[in-house]
């Protein structure tokens, strides 16, 4: 490899690294994002467990979660429309 070949490579890795590393981050805001408002949802849920479950899968889709405990779902049309197998909402 030439001098030029090589610090286009390094130049890619890093650029590369850069890019993954900023990606993982988005990500983990994105997810302590999720499970904060999704307590909120939940809190007052009969099945802690399965409100959370799938308000967690609603967010990371949808990357918003309406406000309160019940309702406000015009707040978040994407959350407000998922539908389950059944066609009934999936998001609580």
């Amino acid at each position: 490899m030439n001098h030029n070949m090589k610090l286009l490579f390094v130049t890619l890795l890093l650029f590369s690294l850069i890019f993954a590393s900023t990606v993982v981050a988005q990500v983990d805001a994105q997810s302590a994002m999720c499970d904060s408002k999704c307590k909120v949802r939940c809190s007052k849920a009969g099945v802690q467990d399965r409100c959370l479950k799938y308000c967690n899968i609603c967010c990371s889709k949808c990357n918003c979660v309406p406000s309160g405990t019940y309702g406000n779902k015009h707040e978040c049309p994407c959350y407000r429309d998922l539908k389950n197998n059944k066609g009934k909402p999936k998001c609580p």
